[in-house]
């Protein structure tokens, strides 16, 4: 089982525990740095409070359960107004909302293609970006995340 699988089983009922639902777990190195990020989120937004509530009540247990070898920073934090969507629940949330999508490869000269999220299915990524309806394969796209409009 995959570090962040581990770490989602044991942060799911903390999380929920302290008013929040859990958004994402990621683990990632950033220069020589390793970081463990548990992205949580709450009707009405995520304060300072919550992520150290969290933090506080997941401490204990992480250093209980030694999921990872390594010496890591652990991290709380708002899942953010522009989250990235990555599993299919995400998508069908946000179904109607606006987004961008990033691309690996420009599409009529842009990377980044700012829309409406209409559809997801295996992968596959539907926008409707002014008055045309587009559908992104997998493989083109390199990420997708919510877009805030003022």
């Amino acid at each position: 089982m995959k570090i962040t699988e581990q770490v989602e089983a044991f942060a799911k009922p903390i999380v929920e525990e302290k008013g929040c639902t859990l958004w994402d777990v990621e683990y990632v190195r950033e220069g020589s740095e390793r970081f463990l990020r548990v992205y949580i989120d709450k009707e009405g937004g995520v304060c300072i409070d919550d992520c150290e509530a969290v933090a506080r009540a997941m401490d204990p247990i992480l250093d209980e359960k030694d999921p990872i070898p390594e010496s890591y920073h652990f991290e709380v934090c708002s899942a953010g107004l522009e989250r990235p969507l990555r599993r299919p629940r995400d998508f069908e949330q946000f179904l109607g909302s606006p987004v961008t999508v990033k691309l690996y490869r420009p599409y009529n000269g842009l990377k980044e293609i700012p829309g409406v999220l209409r559809g997801y299915e295996d992968g596959k990524v539907t926008v409707e970006a002014g008055k045309e309806t587009i559908t992104f394969e997998k493989s083109q796209v390199a990420l997708v995340r919510l877009r805030v409009e003022f």
